[in-house]
């Protein structure tokens, strides 16, 4: 196996209940993201799915972080959530492209993903519509998630690749319309995202309810492997932990940092540590 370069982080990063859980009780909120950019090499940005960032925001979020850092956004809910399949592209599509310019810019932007619900069922016309989104976030390096299994199949995958779109692989609940865990990639980005197992509130929490769960090292083992697979098939992988609640996200991302130093060696890069050193990519030999 040679070196894998995998950035492992959270979704999202200004969380409240993360003081004292990770942050000190002392932080202040525009203290956050350059603290967490001294424990991680990466994060992804959800709060552009509520709404396009400011160039305000975008510029004080580049400024607060290393040069080796690196920004995943997620693209605005209104880009992929249509109201029907057949709906055109939301303005908001060209909005956000500009709005993270200067994070792409300063080669600081590993991507952007298009997270779909589970309504978003493969059809032709939702797959039409996946490609009028693709095309509309252009030049940004994309990845999709689905929540829909119907979409888990070798000719979405072939669909991904001709359109040079990255493949999201997910740990969620095993219900049968839902994802099943994998180690697949379509473009030079590998990407999973770990949602948690909290089944009994899935299809009815909130968006901190529905994600509560602290894994366990035995969950996280087999994803150890699969995330190692990713990056042998891909040039860059992220791995990013959106269980966001009290905290667990973080507390997840640094115990998975272990398992994969554990598995593969320390290598030259070391991000779970809260020194204030500019963060590093995580590197395994």
């Amino acid at each position: 196996m040679g070196t894998l370069v995998i950035y492992v982080g959270t979704c999202g990063f200004s969380y409240k209940d993360w003081i004292g859980p990770f942050y000190p009780g002392t932080i202040r909120s525009q203290e956050m993201l350059s603290y967490y950019a001294s424990c991680f090499p990466a994060v992804e940005i959800d709060a552009s799915y509520y709404g396009v960032p400011t160039p305000k925001t975008v510029e004080r979020m580049e400024r607060s972080t290393p040069p080796e850092f690196r920004f995943c956004f997620k693209a605005p809910a209104t880009v992929t959530h249509p109201p029907d399949a057949s709906a055109r592209i939301h303005p908001d599509a060209a909005l956000f492209v500009e709005s993270i310019t200067l994070i792409k810019e300063s080669g600081k932007l590993g991507c952007a993903l298009l997270q779909f619900p589970n309504g978003f069922r493969k059809t032709a016309a939702a797959e039409n519509y996946l490609r009028l989104a693709v095309a509309a976030l252009q030049p940004l390096p994309l990845v999709a998630e689905f929540r829909n299994r119907e979409w888990q199949n070798a000719r979405t995958h072939r669909l991904l690749c001709d359109l040079g779109v990255g493949w999201c692989n997910v740990d969620m609940p095993r219900y049968d319309t839902l994802l099943e865990p994998g180690s697949d990639v379509t473009s030079g980005v590998g990407y999973a995202r770990f949602h948690g197992r909290n089944a009994a509130n899935w299809w009815t929490g909130t968006n901190v309810t529905r994600y509560e769960y602290d894994y366990s090292p035995e969950e996280l083992e087999p994803w150890a492997s699969r995330v190692a697979e990713i990056q042998d098939a891909s040039e860059t992988t992220y791995a990013f932990f959106n269980n966001h609640a009290r905290g667990n996200a973080a507390r997840n991302a640094e115990l998975f940092i272990e398992l994969l130093r554990a598995r593969y060696g320390s290598g030259a890069g070391v991000v779970a540590r809260r020194e204030g050193a500019p963060a590093q990519p995580t590197l395994f030999e």
